[in-house]
């Protein structure tokens, strides 16, 4: 989940460069640079030529770029990839962990997943190794509770390390609103990289399944509503497993700030939780709300809305 920013910026594309407005439309940050990631603990990623790095929002480049790929701050930390390994910098550009592992993730609740050998275990902020490399694969911790692999089974783990529910699953997502997604019966598909068939369900952080897996796909809890998927289309189910708003949609994406982008064909628009279409479907592409203002995009153009519907950034490219 995205923090609350009391000045938040957005990035935009004009003649193909990349600057930042405000929530008002206004130009904070002219568009001269390669690519732009989003602002996070007030630094974004910049990419200039094909190395990365990070700029302020003065507009300044305060950590050069030398890297071959950032991620966003978080906890007062970024993973960054240098000749071939991950490490970690701070807001000063400083190493807290040089880059010495096979793969890193974003810190999340003071910690971060690391792997090395085809292990994964956690750092914490003083770049300290609290949980040893002995998963197969792990994720964020997200409400206290991170998922790990073990063999080809998921499960998940406490902050000591300790497994508090057991390895199980053939797939797992985090924990959002309390309950994390799971599933049963599907198989690693090798080409994908994904897991393809068996049902999604929903446990408890006790394990205990909440919502049976009853779904084709399924997302996180977001705003006490979850998207899932069955017999090809898309709808919402609550905290119950009953659905709030049934599937009949082509595809859909999280509620955020009350509403949240939907499509039919090829076309997205924005419904509210009273299933009521708000913004009609008049988009190529549609992400949630953050911040009062949505990313959509025509013509393999992106602009930004406000929740009436107006442009707050025509697309532009």
């Amino acid at each position: 989940m995205k923090a609350k920013d009391s000045k938040p910026f957005f990035h935009i594309r004009k003649n193909s460069r990349y600057g930042f407005i405000d929530k008002t439309g206004k130009m904070v940050i002219k568009p001269e640079f390669d690519y732009v990631g989003p602002f996070s603990e007030g630094l974004a990623v910049v990419w200039i030529g094909d190395k990365e790095g990070y700029l302020d929002k003065k507009g300044k480049v305060v950590i050069e770029p030398i890297f071959d790929e950032a991620g966003n701050f978080s906890d007062g930390f970024a993973a960054v990839w240098y000749l071939g390994k991950w490490g970690y910098v701070d807001r000063k550009g400083k190493y807290l962990l040089a880059p010495v592992f096979d793969y890193a993730v974003d810190f999340s609740e003071g910690l971060a997943a690391v792997e090395s050998d085809g292990k994964s275990g956690y750092v914490d902020k003083k770049g300290k190794l609290v949980i040893p490399q002995k998963f197969d694969e792990a994720g964020d911790f997200s409400e206290g509770l991170a998922k790990v692999m073990v063999g080809k089974k998921w499960g998940y783990i406490d902050k000591k390390g300790k497994i508090v529910i057991q390895e199980k699953f053939d797939d797992a997502g985090d924990f959002s609103e309390e309950l994390a997604r799971v599933n049963i019966g599907g198989e690693l598909h090798k080409g994908k990289g994904i897991v393809i068939g068996g049902k999604w369900g929903y446990i408890n952080k006790n394990g205990d399944s909440i919502v049976s897996p009853n779904f084709d796909e399924a997302g996180e809890f977001s705003e006490g509503l979850a998207i899932v998927k069955s017999a090809s289309k898309w709808g919402y189910i609550d905290k119950q497993g009953k659905m709030a708003i049934r599937a009949q949609f082509s595809n859909a994406k999280n509620f955020s700030e009350g509403l949240a982008p939907v499509s039919k064909g090829n076309r997205w628009g924005y419904i509210d939780q009273s299933e009521k279409v708000v913004i009609n479907f008049e988009f190529e592409k549609a992400e949630p709300f953050f911040e009062d203002l949505a990313e959509v995009w025509i013509e393999n153009k992106y602009g930004y809305i406000d929740k009436t519907g107006k442009y707050i950034w025509k697309p532009t490219e």
